[in-house]
């Protein structure tokens, strides 16, 4: 089982976790928000974190709140990352109502093995689909290694924002897609679609732009089934990542089952600069022709 970490995002910092809250820097902005699996004690006083943080964010429900400044800075502003061995990709920020600011920086190892992996193929144009894609960070990884991108989210206005960071990052001509995901992959198995490399990191429960429902229990096995049977006979990838609390890596492992000898599989986490490992997720990686 792997654990991987990002070990170069110099624009993002992890500085302590605990009380069910994370400190962190994007840039040169220091957050506070919740974080539900850092259930141990922080590091480091309240009183300094207080004296870091430019923001803090306020629930006053399950999914939404308001932030509260502690010092000036912008409700936008802009960081980079640069994948190995190539160009840098960005990212607008934006302290957003849900306690998202627009990045999961943890996913940067999985945008360096798409970049890595989807290079190595050494194809014209291989195909990458992201699903569930939110603001891009997969899909500008693909794109920047010379894949024809698809990148397809529910909400509208996220998937404008990823158009934003691809402009930020000097790239263009992903395709955009404001679609229910399970309906496409059933449609593009209909037509018999095949890609090089697909990721998929859905959320535990979720809604399409017509109401369709996503329930991560009812609905990953056939969405694994599916893509797995979407990828190129010889040269692929498949991300399946998920963010649920209790959801183990051994479920990635047995969804996965049929590629046992070519899957790897694992967690994410967040290293701290005072010393904890903040676990933000499970991973499966089939691959094949890498």
């Amino acid at each position: 089982m792997e654990l991987l970490h990002p070990t170069h995002f110099t624009d993002y910092e992890l500085i302590d976790c605990g009380d069910f809250e994370k400190l962190e820097r994007f840039g040169e902005y220091i957050t506070i928000r919740p974080e539900p699996q850092a259930v141990w004690d922080k590091a480091m006083s309240n009183k300094d974190w207080e004296a870091k943080a430019h923001v803090r964010f306020m629930p006053n429900s399950s999914y939404a709140g308001n932030w509260q400044k502690l010092k000036p800075m912008p409700d936008k502003w802009d960081i980079a990352y640069a994948l190995p061995n190539g160009p840098k990709i960005r990212f607008q920020l934006s302290l957003t109502a849900f306690k998202h600011v627009g990045v999961f920086p943890e996913q940067a190892s999985h945008w360096d093995y798409i970049y890595e992996s989807v290079s190595s193929f050494k194809l014209e144009k291989p195909k990458f689909l992201n699903l569930f894609a939110y603001t891009g960070g997969a899909s500008l990884a693909a794109k920047a290694a010379g894949a024809d991108v698809i990148h397809l989210d529910s909400i509208r206005q996220v998937v404008g924002w990823a158009k934003q960071n691809m402009e930020l990052s000097g790239l263009s001509d992903i395709r955009w897609m404001v679609e229910d995901a399970m309906k496409f992959v059933r449609r593009e198995l209909k037509r018999g679609s095949k890609y090089n490399g697909i990721i998929l990191d859905p959320p535990a429960y979720g809604h399409g732009p017509n109401k369709e429902q996503w329930k991560l229990e009812e609905n990953i096995n056939e969405m694994v089934h599916s893509v797995l049977d979407m990828l190129d006979e010889e040269k692929h990838i498949l991300i399946l990542n998920t963010y649920s609390l209790g959801f183990s890596s051994l479920i990635i492992e047995n969804l996965m089952a049929k590629r046992k000898k070519e899957l790897k599989y694992g967690e994410l986490y967040l290293q701290a600069t005072s010393g904890y490992k903040l676990p933000l997720g499970v991973f499966g990686k089939a691959y094949r022709g890498i």
